[in-house]
């Protein structure tokens, strides 16, 4: 196998000479074939040990039940795999801090970057400066301002998460006309909570009976989801489904609720909590379902780094190389499929 490019080169070189490259280095080991023609399978990342891979990992305080397990699942990951060694920065939202804590990663030379900036906008400098000197960075779930920032994106699907809340239950009210939902939605100053009430307008649009008739912003705590789900049930008498944005303020509006004694709908969650998987399969509440954004995108992103690190594919994909975008499935967990995924559920 002739040497493959340097790791700048493959960061911003031309994405067809660096997989000519690949190409044209790798070739089959199978004797009768002169071993001119490329080798019928591509180098990928499996679980045997490989190259010894340092991977820097980033993250912001685990200051919410969500964000706690995105920390946990990278390491976790990583200590699955003899070959990685996985330096971990003190988490910080203040962007200042965890600027320099990926700086110090940067000047320790780590192989990769996995990095869930507190603020995409405000931190996109420091992946440049990291790209600039060959470490690739993996960018997990708030978004860099420029794609030239990150090697790979890997996140959640805000929009699919307000879409696929919206079609469950949508289907659960199909056949009762004049049928009327509610909204507990997050911080309206992200732009997450904008893309997941978006996809649930849109998804609701596919059943005219139904109508939403009011919303309410919280802020992602148990305080919060608790306050505002007790302004809604005030003023709304009568709903029939409630959608909220995030299991850990759903906490909090699952105890209004019981304050209120009201259990005259179903409810659905939203990110994937070990408390709304236990409730959905006791199944004694109004809550119904949950809508993930799964923290396991954190394993995910240690396996797209030691790929990097490797210089190889993915497992199960032609390409010789990882994408460049991951955007993770939002599926529903009701109480036909929680056991498939209580492991997942964060604390």
């Amino acid at each position: 196998m002739t040497n493959l490019p340097s790791r700048r080169g493959l960061l911003f070189g031309a994405a067809a000479v660096s997989a000519g490259a690949v190409l044209t280095g790798c070739t089959s080991n199978d004797p009768d074939d002169g071993g001119d023609k490329a080798a019928d399978t591509q180098p990928a990342a499996d679980d045997k040990p490989g190259k010894p891979v340092t991977i820097g990992y980033a993250g912001p305080q685990a200051d919410h039940g969500w964000l706690n397990a995105v920390n946990d699942q990278a390491q976790q990951r990583a200590e699955k795999y003899s070959d990685v060694t996985l330096e971990v920065t003190e988490g910080s939202n203040d962007t200042a801090q965890q600027i320099g804590q990926i700086e110090t990663l940067i000047n320790k030379k780590v192989d990769v970057l996995v990095i869930l900036p507190a603020d995409g906008k405000a931190l996109t400098q420091v992946g440049l400066k990291a790209m600039r000197a060959g470490i690739p960075v993996v960018n997990l779930d708030r978004i860099f301002n420029s794609p030239q920032a990150y090697r790979c994106w890997v996140g959640g699907d805000n929009y699919g998460m307000g879409l696929n809340a919206a079609h469950y239950i949508g289907e659960k009210l199909k056949d009762k006309q004049g049928a009327k939902v509610i909204e507990l939605a997050g911080l309206d100053n992200l732009e997450l909570t904008q893309q997941r009430t978006k996809g649930f307008d849109d998804g609701l649009k596919n059943y005219p009976n139904i109508q939403k008739v009011a919303r309410q912003a919280a802020e992602f705590t148990v305080e919060s989801g608790q306050a505002k789900m007790a302004q809604l049930l005030q003023a709304q008498s009568q709903f029939d489904a409630l959608w909220n944005h995030d299991d850990d303020q759903g906490v909090g509006a699952l105890r209004a609720i019981e304050q209120a004694g009201r259990d005259d709908f179903l409810m659905v969650g939203g990110a994937g909590a070990l408390s709304a998987f236990q409730a959905i399969k006791a199944d004694s509440g109004v809550l119904k379902a949950t809508v993930l954004y799964p923290p396991t995108m954190a394993a995910s992103a240690i396996d797209l780094a030691r790929a990097l690190g490797q210089g190889k594919g993915i497992s199960g994909l032609a390409e010789f190389e990882i994408p460049s975008t991951v955007t993770c499935y939002s599926a529903v967990v009701d109480k036909e499929n929680v056991d498939q995924y209580m492991p997942t559920g964060f604390k």
